[in-house]
């Protein structure tokens, strides 16, 4: 039995963190949807880990895109967005950055920051 995988995760949202692995991937992403959160993070870090699931609730509950840096693994993009501490979220608006928080923050304080973007 074969079943058609193919799906629009491209270029669609799908209510979960996209992991981006490229600058390449990140760019595409913020040129083609209104509104990316983007989450620069590490495995080993713990404000990073209290941040995921608001991370995730974001990405399920708003018009933004959600997307997940791991920062040991792509060094160079998180120094090209001048990421110098975990998390740092990075909010881009009609391909444009319009937003950088580092450290963790009240969801309801990213809710509207997102919100007043989407």
């Amino acid at each position: 039995m074969t079943t058609d995988t193919a799906t629009e995760s491209d270029t669609e949202p799908s209510g979960e963190p996209v992991s981006v692995s490229s600058g390449e991937q990140l760019d595409d992403l913020v040129s083609t949807h209104d509104a990316v959160l983007v989450d620069f993070y590490a495995d080993w870090c713990g404000p990073c880990k209290m941040l995921e699931p608001v991370v995730e609730r974001l990405a399920a509950e708003t018009d933004a895109v959600v997307a997940k840096v791991d920062v040991d693994a792509n060094q160079q993009l998180a120094s090209a967005y001048g990421v110098r501490g975990v998390p740092t979220l990075v909010l881009f608006a009609d391909g444009q950055q319009v937003e950088e928080i580092v450290g963790v923050q009240p969801e309801d304080q990213l809710r509207s920051l997102v919100a007043s973007y989407t």
